[in-house]
């Protein structure tokens, strides 16, 4: 008998992991059954955070692969009223950025070179103004919220992808794993559309519950079409590999097209019109010339310019021809309208408070009550509470007075000033193009900015940061024909 005990004994000393993990998981199973009898569903989610929390903990790099892919499909689920959170990403970006925070300040690995970077400084300036107007805020609370948000954002995303990505192959992983999950958005939204073409309001809302609205949708697919493009061009070993790039750049460009987002076609082209001047060696103070005189002109001749556009006729259409024409309808097309309303509105607060403005992501709790009646679209509330600015530029000026919209700008150019940079000056042609492709990306973003602003959302801030570390990256990790 002692001797059958002592086996016993001696086989749980042997497999006491497996033991205790089965014993665990049986108590979890009838646990969770009885609960799951009252409708308390919330405990199905353990065993995945348990997943994640050893996931995050151990496989860094493959926790940030991971939310990219999920980021596409994320929904937004409110645990308590008025706390909507996109699930499953931002707790996912919220655990890395504190498992991330955690590894710097313990192992004290972090390479400093990436705070040290022109883009470094400039979004770390960013950052520090943005929590100075957070104290300075009409509203406190919106304000840290919205810096909270922020940094969850660009933690994972920025600061810790520009490490991971010393490897070129982890930006390639990190695109693919972003664009897979888009592309199934794309086919499901395309399947939706060719049932609804006769109604663009219908169109408006195929992406959904996957993203918003067309514009963000639009703005999604044209930060990878570039990116996509140059790869389509690479040569390949093997050539299903090129089959499948091609395939999916299509897939790209059809999802561009049916979103009916005319600010992200206007920057698509303004990419390709970005990248011949580049190829043709066109310096970037000449660029930057070339902007600032055609702000200038536009500004000089406001009145005219927009006495033309208000001769404009045409609204939004389903129809592609009609769509392109409504581009410059600012006198009948509700979304032109409106936002035109927005930038008046914001200019105003802009105007009572332009130092500090009136606090980091407060512009849309405001606004109402600085429209005026004869600037009010179909779609305008009196309550102003239907969203931002629509503009990364403008809506700074209101939430963060005149340096908020100075180191937006500065990030925007140091960014592409630097990718220009790493495609002229790399030993390696893949790493080159690497670089024009990411920058051309992003400056679809930055031209759609004029239009939209869609940084406080998962959706854009994920592949938006994860393009910008890239290009960090690229100058940072790999040789130059010229060393420094």
């Amino acid at each position: 008998m002692n001797s059958f005990a002592n086996k016993i004994k001696t086989w749980f000393q042997n497999n006491k992991t497996p033991v205790v993990a089965v014993a665990i998981t049986m108590v979890f199973i009838v646990f969770n059954s009885i609960m799951l009898s009252k409708d308390f569903f919330l405990l199905m989610g353990i065993p995945l955070l348990g997943l994640l929390i050893v996931l995050f903990v151990f496989k860094l790099e493959t926790a940030l692969m991971a939310t990219a892919l999920f980021t596409p499909f994320a929904v937004d689920f409110a645990f308590v009223p008025k706390m909507e959170l996109s699930m499953p990403v931002e707790p996912m970006m919220i655990l890395f950025s504190a498992i991330f925070l955690f590894r710097v300040l313990v192992a004290k690995t972090y390479d400093t070179r990436i705070l040290r970077h022109p883009v470094g400084i400039c979004i770390l300036l960013m950052l520090a103004w943005m929590f100075i107007t957070s104290v300075t805020s009409e509203m406190p609370a919106v304000s840290f919220k919205y810096l909270a948000a922020r940094l969850w954002f660009m933690l994972p995303f920025f600061f810790a992808a520009t490490q991971i990505f010393s490897q070129p192959r982890r930006i390639r992983q990190f695109f693919w794993c972003y664009a897979f999950s888009l592309i199934v958005v794309i086919l499901i939204s395309t399947v939706k559309t060719v049932s609804n073409f006769s109604d663009l309001q219908t169109l408006h809302r195929v992406m959904k519950p996957f993203y918003n609205d067309h514009t963000a949708y639009g703005v999604a697919i044209a930060l990878f079409v570039p990116v996509a493009f140059f790869f389509a061009l690479e040569k390949q070993k093997n050539p299903l590999y090129r089959i499948l790039i091609i395939a999916a750049l299509a897939i790209l460009v059809m999802g561009l097209i049916f979103s009916y987002s005319r600010a992200a076609w206007i920057s698509v082209v303004g990419a390709v019109v970005v990248y011949y001047a580049i190829k043709f060696g066109m310096k970037i103070k000449w660029m930057l010339v070339i902007a600032g005189v055609a702000v200038a002109l536009f500004f000089t001749y406001q009145a005219d310019v927009l006495y033309k556009l208000g001769k404009n006729n045409q609204d939004s259409s389903y129809n592609i021809a009609d769509q392109v024409k409504s581009i410059s309808n600012i006198s009948t097309d509700a979304s032109n309208v409106e936002r035109l309303n927005r930038w008046a509105s914001a200019l105003r607060m802009f105007q009572e408070r332009p130092i500090v403005g009136w606090g980091a992501g407060t512009y849309q709790f405001i606004y109402g009550k600085y429209q005026r009646s004869y600037q009010l679209s179909t779609i305008s509330t009196n309550s102003g509470n239907l969203g931002n600015a629509h503009s990364e530029y403008i809506g700074p000026l209101a939430d963060q007075g005149i340096p908020g919209t100075l180191f937006t700008v500065l990030v925007f150019g140091m960014t592409f000033a630097t990718g220009i940079k790493v495609y002229r000056n790399a030993r390696d042609k893949q790493i080159s193009n690497l670089a024009i492709a990411f920058t051309l990306g992003l400056f679809t973003y930055y031209v759609h900015g004029i239009f939209n602003n869609f940084l406080d959302t998962d959706k854009l801030s994920v592949p938006f940061w994860g393009f910008t570390a890239a290009i960090v990256a690229l100058d940072l990790y790999f040789p130059k024909k010229i060393e420094e």
